[in-house]
C-alpha cells in the first residue's frame, strides 16, 4: 500500500513540513529544552529522506544506492531552500546554520540508515 501513495505521501508531508517550518509559531508554548528546535529539524529531515527513498525506489525505479543519495539531495537542497524563505518571507523566523546542521545530521542518519539495509528488498505491497 505504501508502494501504491509514496509520491503521495512524500508530496503531501514536504508541504506539511514547509508549512509548519513558515508559520508563526510565536504563540505557541517553547519547548522546555533549547534543543527541541533541533530535535524536530532532525527528525524531520530523517523522515523526509526515508519518504523519498521510498518514492526513487518505488515509482522512479532508481537502484537502491542512486535512491539514497537522490533522496539525501533532495531534502538537502528542500531544506536550504526553506531556511532562505524563513529570512525572506516572514518576520517571526530567521535562517540558522544549526537548522542545516540538525536538517543534515537527519538526512546523514537516514542514509546511513538506508545503506545498512540497501541489500535488503523494500517491501512490494
Amino acid at each position: 500500500m505504501l508502494k501504491k501513495y509514496a509520491y503521495f505521501i512524500a508530496i503531501a508531508y514536504s508541504l506539511g513540513l514547509a508549512f509548519l517550518c513558515l508559520i508563526n509559531l510565536g504563540e505557541l508554548p517553547k519547548a522546555p529544552y533549547n534543543s527541541g528546535d533541533k530535535l524536530f529539524h532532525f527528525c524531520a529531515y530523517f523522515i523526509l529522506s526515508l519518504l523519498w527513498f521510498n518514492v526513487f525506489v518505488s515509482q522512479v525505479k532508481l537502484k537502491k544506492s542512486p535512491a539514497i543519495l537522490s533522496a539525501s539531495l533532495l531534502a538537502f537542497v528542500f531544506g536550504i531552500i526553506i531556511e532562505l524563505l524563513q529570512s525572506a518571507l516572514t518576520s517571526t523566523r530567521a535562517s540558522d546554520v544549526y537548522d542545516v546542521l540538525a536538517n543534515t545530521v537527519g538526512i546523514l542518519l537516514a542514509a546511513l540508515v538506508l545503506l545498512c539495509y540497501k541489500n535488503k528488498d523494500v517491501k512490494n505491497s
